[in-house]
């Protein structure tokens, strides 16, 4: 008993401490929680619905034959286990973020070559391919790129939608792809001129509180159809009725060549951006207006994503220029406010499954010890 009573009371001064320690942190207050082993240059890190945290590898600029990998993280940094990509063509620029997860707890990979969706186990390792997506002609009938020249699909980051559709963002075709409830092959959803950035495109895409409405980064506007073709946008989108698109509104506009990545909504309606280009290396905060609210000291290398723990960030330091593999880390950036609950179609009902199914289990125990008991 007096055992007990020591290690509940250690725990509750360990905890109070950790507590304080996490009130105490000024905001932008950066700490490296890990350090992401070869082949580096982490550009997602997802933030799943248990708390841990998945990182995946993505494209070595100076080329490599060595296959992409998923790492999977505890909230303080300790590396758990991590999984060999499959299928990739490593003679090509090749790479995965991991978007999201699903109900059922698979990890969403997107794939650049070849240009998909895998699904990743984390219980059993097992991989497959959810969505594949089209090498579109630049523009003359549809499906087709709106962009200025002809690239190679880039699918960058990924968002469920209300009716379990995946929304896509592609980096140089100038299009959002809509990948149907269950998979397949994914189906052009939007196609703006104003979504080619040419070789900087189209980045980050998350849903809001409502929703209803995507919202989407834009890392410059060098196809030449936004205004200024140096800077980045913040963009919205409401998925309609019938499951069309409205119209694309600007929200935000970044400094020339700042180049906007991967997005994160806090529940203030605050949204928090990476700015990847070596020129930022910078967090910014912009507010439902559409006005910029502050920054982060510009102390990152290559900040790539922005995803929610607590009342922190998640960011993934790419090092994309630099190749500095210290690095290539991931960093815990404290901003004093929470994000917005991820939307995972099913999971809902799927927790309130599993709790039903536990209540089952611990009242058939329970009938057992107690018939146990009166034998």
């Amino acid at each position: 008993m007096r055992r007990a009573l020591i290690v509940a009371l250690l725990a509750s001064v360990v905890g109070g401490a950790a507590a304080a320690h996490a009130a105490d942190r000024t905001r932008w207050d950066t700490k490296t929680l890990a350090i992401v082993p070869p082949p580096g240059f982490p550009a997602r890190a997802y933030v799943a619905p248990n708390g841990r945290i998945y990182e995946g590898t993505y494209d070595n600029p100076a080329g490599d034959t060595v296959p992409s990998r998923v790492f999977e993280y505890l909230a303080d940094g300790t590396l758990l286990r991590s999984w060999t990509i499959r299928g990739q063509d490593l003679s090509q620029a090749h790479g995965v973020q991991v978007a999201t997860s699903d109900a059922q707890g698979r990890l969403v990979l997107l794939d650049k070559a070849p240009a998909r969706v895998i699904l990743l186990d984390p219980r059993t390792g097992a991989q497959s391919t959810y969505a594949t997506f089209a090498d579109l002609p630049t523009c003359g009938s549809p499906p087709c790129s709106p962009a200025l020249r002809d690239e190679t699909p880039m699918a960058d980051y990924g968002a469920w939608g209300p009716d379990g559709s995946l929304y896509v963002t592609d980096y140089q075709q100038a299009v959002v792809w809509r990948v149907p409830p269950g998979g397949g092959a994914a189906q052009v959803w939007l196609a703006d001129h104003r979504l080619d950035g040419d070789m900087f495109g189209t980045a980050g895409i998350t849903l809001a509180a409502d929703h209803r409405t995507l919202v989407i980064s834009q890392g410059s506007s060098a196809g030449l159809m936004a205004g200024n073709p140096t800077t980045g946008r913040i963009y919205t989108v409401a998925i309609g009725d019938d499951g069309k698109p409205g119209d694309l509104r600007q929200l935000w506009e970044s400094g020339p060549a700042e180049a906007p990545d991967g997005l994160a909504i806090a529940r203030s309606g605050r949204i928090y951006v990476a700015l990847v280009s070596p020129i930022a290396n910078q967090l910014v905060a912009v507010g439902p207006d559409g006005k910029e609210i502050d920054r982060s000291p510009a102390t990152f290398d290559a900040p790539s994503s922005v995803a929610f723990l607590g009342n922190s960030l998640i960011v993934a330091d790419q090092s994309y220029v630099n190749g500095d593999p210290s690095h290539m880390q991931i960093l815990d950036v404290a901003v004093g406010e929470p994000g917005i609950p991820e939307f995972i179609p099913g999971a809902h009902a799927q927790a309130k499954a599993h709790a039903k199914k536990k209540r089952r289990h611990h009242r058939r125990h329970r009938h057992k010890r107690r018939r146990a008991h009166h034998a």
